[in-house]
Parts: C-alpha cells; structure tokens; sequence
C-alpha cells in the first residue's frame, strides 16, 4: 500500500458529518473564485494606496501560477482517488492540488505584503500564522474529501511556494533597481 492510500483510508476512517461540512466550507474558500477574488480585493487595495509593486506581484502571481497550474496538470496527467471515496464532483487531473498551489501562491504573496507593511511584533505573526494555517487547511481539506492524493497536495504546496518565490524575489528585485535608479 502506497503512503498516499495509507493516508487516504486514515481520512476515511475519521469522517464524520460535521469534519464534513468543516473540510468542505474550508476547500471552497481555497477554490478558483474565492482566491481570485481575495487577489482581487489584495490588489485593488493596493492599488489606491499606490503600491503598485505589491499589487502587481499578488496579480502577476495568482494569474500566471493559474496557468502554470493547468500546465502541470496536464503535463503529469495523474488521476484522481477512486470515485466511491471523493466527496467532490471534479473531472480535471490530480497532480498538483489546484487549491494547495493557489492557497500557497496567494498565502506567500500576502505574507511578503505583510512583511513589508506590517510592523514587527504580534499583528504581524498572527497574520503570517492565519496565512500559514489557512493554506495548511485547504490542503488537508483537499485529501479528506479525496479531491487529491496526499503527494498532489505536497506538491500543489511545494510548487505554490516556489512560484510565489519567484514573483516575490522579482518585485523585490526590481523594486531595489528603481529605488536605486531614483537616487542617483
């Protein structure tokens, strides 16, 4: 038995109605609207406090790691658990979990927000903590409602961490050239 069925029966064996309902209001807030319209709200607000680097690297990551997302999908073409087990009616492939991806691309670009906007100290732990914790749920909620296989997940997240690295890592970069271009 695989590691990734191992701990789909240990799922299984633990549902209950109310995890249930929990997994499931959880996994819709890690779905395609939900992140779309939480960048959305992100940039915007950004955007009318004229930080225009941020905006454009919470929006540039969350749209270009979509399509690198249905990219990767169809690259690796898995399938998902079997039907009798999912709780989800879903006809696209496994790997990587769509939601860990998004939910971990979207956690990352806020957190580097936060880090740069929020003061040190207590507010800004507990947001970093609350973005954390809310990818970490969507992807757990991904597996026990046998959406994915556990290695989708660690992959959705591994992957979602790394893109967002890259768009962070790039608006810093350029943010560091215009700042220096601008005093001299």
């Amino acid at each position: 038995m695989t590691v990734d069925q191992s701990v789909l029966d240990w799922m299984l064996d633990r549902r209950t109605a109310c995890l249930t309902d929990t997994f499931t209001a959880i996994t819709h807030s890690g779905g395609t609207v939900a992140v779309f319209l939480i960048s959305a709200v992100a940039t915007i607000a950004l955007l009318t406090r004229h930080r225009t680097a941020e905006a454009v690297m919470i929006a540039g990551a969350m749209l270009s790691g979509w399509t690198a997302m249905s990219l990767l999908k169809h690259l690796f073409a898995r399938e998902r658990p079997p039907l009798p087990d999912r709780l989800v009616d879903l006809d696209s492939y496994s790997f990587p979990s769509g939601h860990a991806m998004m939910s971990a691309i979207l956690a990352c670009v806020l957190g580097a927000v936060v880090v740069r906007a929020v003061a040190p100290g207590i507010r800004r732990i507990g947001l970093l903590v609350l973005l954390g914790c809310y990818t970490l749920a969507v992807g757990i909620s991904r597996v026990y409602l046998a959406a994915h296989w556990l290695t989708d997940v660690l992959a959705g997240w591994a992957f979602g961490v790394a893109w967002a690295g890259l768009w962070i890592w790039a608006v810093s970069r350029g943010s560091a050239r215009s700042t220096r271009t601008e005093s001299v």
